[in-house]
């Protein structure tokens, strides 16, 4: 069964690598999709692949603050429709069935990836499973996503990615030395971002690093996130790292460029950086 129609791609190929927008798919009632199949893999993962807290959260909040639900992860899911809850299944690729799902979608795509930012890397999948009009916070991702909702509603609000208005430099060069992903919201980012709406049958291509935040829909809602790394995608997240170890040594350097820059150099000096331990 093909997911990604020739619109699809073509609609694919025009955003990719650095636009956000719409995509549609074809996803519709796969068995590994459902509630009671997503709550039984819930259970069965590492706890590590797991996250959830309750759902109604601010816009910005950090990571530190997001209070638990006080459910279980498999309790979670099997009421999502009144648990006030947001929950993520990460890297489900880890489950066979998962994995073949995964790379059946992205290799759909594969012809229109390749010859942009090279070989696909790491390809992983997430899951999140979301009570009514609950949110996720304001935040930013190191790959390139696709978003595919499956059941409900929800609007993503997406900023241009590299604009340093949404997320300054320090941020990213945090964030690639392990820092976390979420970010420093404020109010005068309110009219910023692009919405997009996304119905069953619709998803959204996010690009590298842009910042974004969701809200859910009045109903329960179900999206699989398939994402994946590149030749370019790796050598700008390593010469953000480098630029952090240069401020550290009080240097306030220029920032990566974004595709189709290779940020090459800077990438080679990260390693180098790391095997000397900076």
């Amino acid at each position: 069964m093909t997911i990604f129609s020739e619109a699809a791609r073509t609609e694919f190929s025009a955003l990719y690598p650095e636009v956000p927008g719409r995509l549609h798919h074809g996803l519709h009632d796969h068995d590994l999709l459902t509630l009671p199949a997503l709550a039984d893999l819930s259970e069965r993962l590492d706890p590590a692949r797991v996250e959830y807290n309750l759902g109604d959260l601010p816009v910005g909040i950090a990571a530190e603050d997001v209070p638990a639900n006080g459910l279980s992860i498999g309790d979670t899911i099997r009421n999502i429709d009144g648990a006030n809850s947001w929950a993520v299944l990460k890297n489900v690729e880890s489950d066979p069935a998962y994995a073949r799902l995964l790379h059946d979608l992205l290799g759909e795509l594969e012809g229109d990836i390749v010859p942009k930012t090279g070989a696909m890397k790491k390809l992983q999948a997430y899951i999140f499973i979301s009570s009514p009009r609950s949110m996720t916070p304001y935040h930013f991702d190191p790959e390139h996503n696709i978003l595919l909702q499956l059941r409900g509603t929800k609007t993503m609000r997406v900023y241009p990615p590299g604009d340093p208005r949404f997320a300054p430099q320090e941020a990213h060069e945090s964030y690639h030395r392990g820092g976390n992903r979420n970010l420093v919201w404020q109010d005068g980012f309110s009219d910023g971002g692009m919405d997009v709406t996304l119905e069953p049958g619709q998803a959204i291509y996010v690009p590298v690093m842009a910042p974004h935040y969701v809200r859910n829909g009045p109903e329960p809602s179900i999206s699989l996130s398939i994402t994946w790394r590149s030749a370019w995608s790796v050598a700008e997240a390593n010469a953000h790292a480098f630029n952090g170890t240069l401020r550290k040594l009080g240097m306030r350097p220029k920032p990566p460029g974004r595709f189709p820059a290779s940020n090459r150099g800077k990438a080679l000096a990260w390693g180098v950086a790391r095997r000397l331990g900076m």
